[in-house]
């Protein structure tokens, strides 16, 4: 089997966890780490075994490892994918991929003239229930409604309330809660049911200048699609897909998992087996693998990806828009 090697930017738990699931993937070796505090990086390289830790971004781009999973923070992405892509380095970054829809594409169309991958870390386009959750819309009947959420109060919240400025409440890093959640329920609702028709759109926003939640309505010719997602507080509610045959529930809209069939009795008729998380982690390490190892084979789940990416900025820049940011 051929052997594949890459490294790292960034030192976060979403950094260890991508290193996890790609330990369970044969032909992947963990080659070395970057971060811009390099007592951090040697520190993070000794807990995951990685070969070699590097001092800059252009160590990384002279070395010999395949590709770099990007996580750094968000202001970061545009700048230091675009180095390794012009360096002929392959990129997985954490999402959101890009700002724009258009830094994205710059970027994607520089990754095809170096004749190197370029793709979001993004779960829901790795996991084997998208496609099942596809097949499970035809048990319900024609579809007119479907809300999906992601709600979940950020550990660094009180901190903030504390006079503190965590990076993910910190505009100037280009994060915020559309960003870090709202982006999970925007990639199902393009992928099940394509671009909407209009969008109209609220956030709410901090002292910071960061959104803290947010809400959308996605209107389409036959159907109406929310969108709610908040870093301030938490939800117990399930994100649902109705139709006149049957309702589906999903417990987890970034993960899918916890996805049941419920037919009009209330009697669940189908539901999904759940992957772990560090499965899901693996399956976008594995894609990369298969990418650069049997490119010809894969490239439709490749280039479906690149279009995804492209729609779901696209959709959350009109999103954006109602308030002018």
């Amino acid at each position: 089997m051929q052997k594949i090697k890459y490294s790292v930017i960034g030192t976060s738990w979403i950094t260890n966890s991508f290193i996890e699931g790609a330990n369970t993937v044969e032909g992947l070796q963990l080659d070395g780490v970057y971060s811009r505090s390099e007592e951090r990086g040697k520190a993070f390289s000794e807990k995951v075994g990685a070969q070699r830790v590097f001092k800059s971004i252009e160590e990384v781009a002279d070395s010999d490892t395949d590709f770099v999973y990007v996580a750094s923070p968000n202001s970061c992405h545009y700048e230091q994918c675009k180095f390794l892509l012009e360096n002929k380095k392959s990129v997985i970054c954490e999402k959101p991929i890009a700002t724009t829809s258009r830094e994205f594409s710059k970027l994607f169309f520089l990754a095809e003239e170096n004749n190197v991958r370029y793709f979001e870390a993004i779960m829901y386009m790795h996991t084997h229930n998208r496609y099942a959750l596809k097949q499970m819309l035809n048990q319900i009947g024609n579809i007119s409604s479907a809300y999906f959420d992601y709600s979940q109060l950020s550990s660094k919240y009180e901190a903030l309330l504390a006079g503190e400025l965590p990076n993910i409440f910190n505009p100037k890093m280009k994060t915020g809660a559309l960003n870090d959640l709202g982006i999970y329920c925007v990639y199902p609702v393009i992928d099940l049911f394509g671009e909407p028709k209009s969008v109209i759109a609220q956030q709410h926003f901090l002292f910071t200048g960061a959104d803290g939640a947010g809400s959308a309505i996605l209107k389409y010719d036959d159907k109406i699609v929310t969108i709610t997602y908040s870093k301030t507080a938490e939800s117990r509610s399930k994100s649902q897909i109705l139709g006149d045959k049957g309702t589906i529930t999903i417990g987890s809209v970034s993960q899918l998992r916890g996805i049941k069939c419920y037919d009009n009795k209330g009697d669940i008729i189908d539901s999904l087996h759940d992957e772990t998380k560090q499965s899901l982690m693996a399956n976008e390490a594995r894609s990369m693998y298969n990418f650069l190892t049997d490119f010809e084979h894969n490239k439709g789940l490749y280039y479906e990806c690149a279009a995804m990416s492209q729609k779901v900025l696209a959709c959350m820049e009109k999103m954006r828009t109602e308030n002018g940011k």
